[in-house]
């Protein structure tokens, strides 16, 4: 005797029932059924008459996306936690806070309840104690190089926190303790950077090459034949390339400004460019927005590659520089996952 269940999904309900064959595969009895509605407000089932795509559950789904990024996150420092407690690399009074019986699944490498604390600031009876202090001494040395007159009214005129910045530098060519190494670790487990690719980290084939430019406009032209009220512009730019787009509004006066753009060139399997037909180089021009999510990615990922340094040491020497310069959100926004990577690889090794 099989089974079948039989759905009746409606636009804010869904009905079911399971029902029993007999030898001849016929229906013969209703073993269960029932109904699962979903409450709808009277605007949104206005909404969906009038032809308009509404979800009375994308809230719950957004919600369970977050639940699902913070669980993760959890895991993953979890498991760090175990690894680092192995290799005793862990400093006493945060080691005391975690559970470390494998039996227990709700504790282990987890903070027990009520006892969570951070790694750099040690708990005591005059209060919190920051236990990197002879490193973060050894920073405001550095400091005083660039910016002496921060001292000329405190002795410690930036925050403790600058520190982790100034141990990713340091870790790149120095040795540092373990503790330092442990407080690094946690630190970049919190640096997830953005990642297209699921699987493995390796270089795959592509047939488009993305990049950031901030070029000089030398010359607009407007295409004389096209007398519509949107005509295509020709924007000559200082490096001979030519820029072409549709504009209802003049663009002289791009004449002589520096404008941003993301550039994809297409390419062969080779890896090389492709031709027009024309005998150019098929390459075609967007210009966003300033606050555009791929051109700010991309804007931060050229100043990066053109500084030379890993992302650590470039937040660091801007520091150094503009000591006011905010971080968080600030100077690194969106970059490729492959930067904390190569980072990380150097200072382990």
């Amino acid at each position: 005797m099989k089974k079948i269940l039989g759905l009746d999904i409606g636009t804010n309900s869904v009905g079911w029932a399971v029902v029993n064959t007999n030898q001849e595969g016929e229906p013969s009895q209703i073993e269960k059924l029932g109904s699962r509605i979903i409450p709808m407000s009277q605007d949104i089932l206005d909404k969906f008459g009038q032809g308009q795509t509404v979800s009375s559950t994308a809230s719950r789904t957004d919600y369970r996306g977050i639940r699902r990024l913070r669980e993760r996150s959890l895991l993953r420092r979890e498991r760090l936690h175990r690894v680092l407690h192995i290799l005793d690399f862990l400093p006493k009074h945060y080691a005391d806070s975690i559970g470390w019986d494998p039996r227990n699944s709700k504790t282990y490498g987890k903070f027990l309840p009520g006892t969570e604390v951070k790694l750099a600031w040690v708990p005591t009876a005059d209060g919190h104690q920051f236990l990197f202090y002879s490193t973060y001494l050894e920073m405001l040395e550095d400091l005083k190089q660039t910016q002496a007159q921060l001292f000329e009214t405190s002795q410690t005129p930036v925050p403790l926190d600058w520190t982790i910045y100034y141990l990713r530098k340091k870790a790149l060519t120095q040795p540092i303790t373990k503790h330092e190494l442990a407080w690094l670790l946690l630190h970049f487990n919190t640096k997830r950077g953005y990642y297209q690719r699921r699987g493995e980290l390796e270089d795959t084939p592509t047939d488009k090459l993305v990049e950031y430019h901030a070029l000089k406009v030398v010359d607009v032209e407007v295409d004389p034949e096209d007398q519509s009220k949107k005509p295509w512009y020709f924007v000559h730019l200082e490096n001979g390339w030519i820029y072409k787009r549709q504009s209802s509004e003049p663009l002289d006066n791009w004449k002589g400004l520096v404008k941003e753009f993301i550039v994809t060139t297409h390419l062969d399997k080779e890896g090389k460019p492709k031709l027009d037909k024309e005998g150019e180089v098929r390459r075609s021009f967007s210009s966003p927005k300033e606050d555009d999510w791929t051109l700010v990615k991309k804007k931060t990922e050229n100043d990066l590659e053109k500084s030379g340094l890993t992302v650590g040491a470039y937040i660091y020497q801007t520091l150094l520089n503009k000591p006011n310069q905010k971080i968080r959100g600030g100077l690194i926004k969106h970059i490729e996952r492959n930067y904390y990577v190569e980072e990380l690889e150097q200072i382990l090794r």
